[in-house]
């Protein structure tokens, strides 16, 4: 797998996301009544500050953002939302959220009536040009007019790392993360994670080492070059079926080593 690095562009880009006069602003709404079928109204927002935060390299941010998941008639947000990228490490710079990356409802299956509202922030940019990035996943338990977070994993972004909520296929409605292994030879550990029950929560069903290397010339994402040896370990696929291919097509799929490769 090409190494994967933010670049100059991409953080100027971003930084002029904050309010030039200073003032927060509203930059999502999610209404969840009608998606959850909730008892009473429910909704996301996101609110971000108009008071610009600063990179590890001195380089303007947007401000931080401020997600809150509320009920009507409530004053303050509900704590199953947590605005902390990694609230088991010391509080840093890099802990509050400066980037929405995603909200919104997903369905775990065709017709769900019991859908994830995912969550993603990612904090300002150290000086490699890394963030955190937290994911956060809630389904809705009608018995208490509650969310409940049933998935949370914060990561980095400089090694190809990634947390994907697969919306297809075989494994649709599960989390799949990779993460780079920290001695040789250098590969990622790959984790996939599913519920068992529409508010049950998300437990690990399979983690190992990938056949996938760092820096190994492969251009898929490594998710995607892993998916026949995920679904392989799972028994959803063997060799001599069709390949699982990414969503974006691969005009000569090959499989190296147990990874694939669209040559």
């Amino acid at each position: 797998m090409i190494k994967t690095c933010v670049t100059a562009a991409f953080l100027f880009g971003l930084a002029t996301a904050s309010g030039a006069d200073g003032a927060d602003r509203s930059i999502a709404t999610v209404a969840l009544s009608g998606p959850f079928a909730t008892q009473t109204p429910w909704r996301l927002t996101v609110t971000q500050s108009g008071h610009p935060g600063v990179s590890g390299t001195g380089d303007p941010e947007p401000g931080v953002v401020m997600p809150c998941l509320r009920h009507a008639g409530s004053l303050t947000c509900d704590p199953a939302l947590d605005v902390r990228l990694d609230p088991n490490r010391q509080m840093s710079d890099f802990d509050q959220p400066h980037y929405l990356r995603m909200a919104r409802v997903a369905y775990r299956q065709a017709g769900d009536r019991e859908p994830l509202l995912i969550v993603v922030l990612a904090s300002i940019h150290a000086g490699n040009g890394g963030q955190l990035v937290g994911t956060q996943a809630f389904a809705y338990h009608r018995d208490t007019d509650r969310f409940v977070s049933l998935f949370t994993h914060t990561t980095g972004t400089n090694n190809n790392q990634e947390v994907r909520f697969v919306q297809a296929g075989l494994l649709r409605g599960a989390f799949v993360t990779v993460e780079p292994t920290t001695d040789a030879p250098f590969g990622y550990w790959v984790t996939v994670a599913r519920s068992s029950d529409p508010t049950a929560p998300y437990r690990t069903v399979l983690r190992y080492r990938s056949a996938t290397g760092y820096n190994d010339g492969n251009a898929l994402p490594v998710i995607d070059s892993e998916m026949p040896e995920i679904l392989q370990r799972l028994s959803l696929w063997r060799p001599g079926q069709r390949l699982p291919l990414p969503a974006s097509g691969c005009s000569k799929p090959t499989l190296k080593n147990g990874a694939l490769w669209c040559m």
